[in-house]
């Protein structure tokens, strides 16, 4: 019997050893927490942290203007902010009646208004397709997202507004650039 418990206690200190020989284990890379949404007839995601807030049935107050995705100007935290079409934006046809908005993080304001929200989901750093910068016609789509249903283009909202700024002839300022928000 005392030779088993040697024997026992001989493995087991063994085991406690190799456990601290192997290298610590990184931490997991955190998962990107987006929105799956659907602007324009197509599916999309965003990434919340470029996100101010998200919001449903804002009231819009129509503006006539020069861009055609401008839908009007709506109240949050009592300032007045642009709100535009996300659809249009990304070169597809405007919702007839956007349901959804979200606020931008970052300098000037900006809305964005699309129709349906699919959910929540976190993504895992596996499910990420990074996207250079093509500065092309879809440059407000940077990477892709591997989601249940379906791979989704990734909105990136930092490249929304500098497509406003360029539709709307504004010099963009340092705040407003290409960065992540």
């Amino acid at each position: 019997m005392t030779t088993d418990v040697r024997a026992l206690t001989a493995d087991l200190r063994r085991r406690f050893d190799a456990d601290f020989a192997v290298p610590p284990r990184s931490a997991a890379a955190p998962a990107e927490e987006l929105l799956a949404l659907r602007a324009g007839g197509e599916r999309y995601a965003l990434r919340l942290r470029q996100a101010q807030g998200l919001y449903a049935e804002r009231p819009i107050t129509s503006l006539p203007g020069p861009v055609g995705a401008l839908l009007g100007v709506a109240a949050f935290s009592g300032a007045i902010v642009p709100v535009y079409d996300l659809g249009a934006l990304l070169g597809r046809p405007a919702d007839p009646s956007p349901r959804w908005l979200v606020l931008a993080a970052g300098t000037p304001a900006l809305a964005v208004a699309f129709a349906e929200l699919d959910g929540h989901v976190r993504a895992r750093p596996g499910d990420l397709v990074a996207e250079p910068d093509t500065r092309g016609g879809r440059r407000a789509l940077r990477g892709m997202v591997a989601l249940p249903g379906g791979t989704r283009p990734i909105v990136d909202l930092p490249a929304v507004r500098a497509t406003v700024l360029a539709l709307t002839g504004s010099k963009p300022t340092k705040e407003s650039g290409d960065a992540d928000g």
